[in-house]
């Protein structure tokens, strides 16, 4: 049967200027010129005579014959990508790749692995870590693991776990000139911050605490690194109780101070939508959801 399709490369033109709504992003993705993609998605639209984009204002908008089609042309390319790593794949065992913060895959997820190994031998696992969000495609990503709100456009999103935020300190504070007994003594100590100074105010306010100064003290972006700069005497952090856990157990941290606050944010799996997905996909989201404490509820 002769089958009649429109060009592959405006295909692949009009799919990515869609996902991104911009003839430039998609130019960067493809390597060619936003000309050459606007240039692509006109033969597209000519060969099917029917408008894809309504362009206005230097904007695009996807016209209703583009949201009815756009789903069958992306599920074809998943298609065609799926047969082809299955082609060329040939005996080399299939790579399942996690991506998360570095502050979550050093303090939660590696201390883990070996549990994950052992009940799951088959999933050759490579480990992604990045502050950013990744694209699935381009960088080769199966899953991820994100702290935020759970909201990502055209992402499948399943909460994982819920955070709490607390004081932490090195056991050497709570001796010395001025232990840290009660959240008062906290004027006498360096704030250790993370990228959200409105959290150590937060914890302040509710504490009763306006003698301290919450914006003073030096900023560590990675919570794994503020996480060590405590545990080496450094200073008080405000802690994520989920990466600070193992660290409490361990007796290299302490908390100093009963008020607990949660977190406004929590940590979700994210991973594309798709008809069908694949067994280590499954197998590591199940194990996963497994692995987070049994008293923890999407309240």
């Amino acid at each position: 049967m002769h089958r009649k399709l429109p060009p592959l490369n405006a295909l692949r033109a009009f799919e990515a200027a869609a996902r991104h709504l911009s003839f430039t992003t998609a130019a960067s993705e493809l390597s060619v010129t936003q000309a050459a993609v606007s240039h692509q998605v006109k033969n597209l639209e000519e060969h099917l005579q029917v408008t894809l984009f309504n362009r206005r204002n230097r904007t695009l908008q996807l016209t209703d014959e583009a949201h009815r089609y756009l789903p069958d042309v992306r599920q074809a390319f998943d298609l065609l990508h799926e047969a082809t790593r299955r082609l060329t794949a040939g005996n080399a065992p299939e790579t399942f790749t996690v991506t998360a913060l570095p502050s979550l895959t050093s303090r939660w997820l590696v201390p883990r692995l070996g549990r994950l190994l052992k009940a799951h031998p088959e999933i050759n696992l490579r480990l992604a870590p990045a502050e950013h969000l990744v694209d699935f495609e381009r960088d080769g990503v199966d899953i991820a693991i994100r702290y935020g709100r759970g909201n990502y456009a055209g992402m499948t999103s399943e909460w994982l776990m819920s955070e709490d935020l607390f004081p932490v300190c090195s056991p050497a504070l709570l001796q010395g000139e001025h232990p840290l007994t009660c959240p008062a003594q906290l004027v006498h100590h360096t704030l250790l911050h993370d990228d959200h100074v409105a959290d150590w105010r937060t914890w302040l306010l509710a504490a009763n605490i306006d003698s301290v100064d919450a914006s003073r003290g030096p900023f560590i972006s990675d919570s794994g690194m503020l996480l060590q700069a405590a545990i080496d005497g450094q200073g008080v952090a405000l802690a994520r109780g989920i990466l600070a856990a193992d660290d409490l157990a361990a007796g290299r941290l302490v908390k100093p101070f009963a008020l607990t606050l949660p977190s406004e944010y929590a940590y979700y799996l994210i991973y594309p939508k798709k008809p069908e997905q694949s067994r280590m996909l499954l197998a590591f989201r199940d194990w996963i959801m497994s692995e987070r404490n049994p008293s923890e509820s999407a309240t």
